[in-house]
């Protein structure tokens, strides 16, 4: 498998692993660092090569709070099924994003006893809840058509344990069907706002001018004839005169629910008690 790889490539990585495993090692002999501490340290970086098809980044989530997502399209359904079989061997939930039916059907078929539940247009595999974070997330769709992908988004929030409300089909074409979920919304006291929208795209920008959080403009693919297809929205999000917006690609709700909660989780780190300056 590694002679698929650029041979500094697989030079860098093995020398670099080896070289902060002496490190590790050498710390945890002299005192300086914990055994617990040590493992999450080591468990940052490890990476398993799956076959000939894929590496695993099975350190993702310790090293930088993003789970690692499978991503279905272009990959066939037993590469899937291998992936997701290979992921819940050390984790208990994998999030499996724009599956086909085929795809559904042979993670099922690799995975007869473990539970799947349909989250928007992703599925997550597995059982069990994330460990709260305290992290709070708002959303808002602007139609029906956009809650695949911002339930996807929400997905992903959850999965790194961010509390999720949301409200739908609050759109531009009804702008009065804002106020109360916005009221509802204040009271949450989200860190960050997710807002999904297709067409012209407009209630991104809306929402941003009225909070005083973040808010992460998710297009989406849902309009007519020119523009349709997720160019228009996402070019209103881009030109935006409200401050405070951040944009990211056409359908991309697993890069919204990552940005919502890196800054919701960051957040109530900030909130945490604190002991001597630092925090718990």
């Amino acid at each position: 498998m590694l002679d698929s790889y650029p041979l500094a490539f697989v030079i860098y990585v093995d020398l670099e692993g080896m070289d902060n495993l002496e490190k590790t090692l050498a710390a945890v002999a002299s005192g300086d660092l914990s055994p617990a501490s040590a493992a999450q340290r080591l468990k940052g970086g490890e990476v398993r090569y799956l076959d000939e098809f894929a590496a695993l980044d099975l350190g993702r989530a310790a090293r930088k709070g993003v789970p690692e997502v499978v991503y279905a399209r272009a990959k066939s359904p037993d590469q899937v099924a291998a992936i997701c079989s290979a992921l819940l061997e050390s984790k208990e939930r994998v999030i499996l994003s724009a599956p086909t039916p085929e795809h559904e059907a042979k993670v099922r078929e690799a995975l007869p006893d473990t539970p799947l539940r349909r989250a928007g247009r992703s599925i997550v595999v597995g059982s069990g809840e994330p460990a709260p974070t305290g992290g709070r997330v708002g959303a808002l769709s602007a139609g029906t058509s956009d809650l695949p992908v911002l339930e996807e988004a929400l997905a992903v929030a959850r999965e790194m344990g961010a509390a999720v409300m949301s409200f739908h089909d609050v759109g531009v074409a009804g702008i009065h069907r804002l106020a109360a979920p916005l009221e509802e919304l204040k009271a949450f006291d989200p860190d960050s706002l997710i807002v999904a929208a297709g067409m012209e795209g407009a209630l991104p920008s809306v929402v941003s001018g009225l909070v005083a959080v973040p808010v992460i403009g998710l297009p989406t693919s849902t309009g007519y004839g020119l523009g349709g297809d997720g160019t228009a929205a996402i070019l209103g999000m881009l030109q935006t005169c409200s401050p405070g917006l951040s944009v990211v690609n056409v359908d991309n709700g697993v890069g919204a629910g990552a940005m919502a909660a890196l800054i919701a989780n960051r957040a109530a780190l900030g909130r945490a008690p604190r002991e001597n300056g630092k925090r718990l």
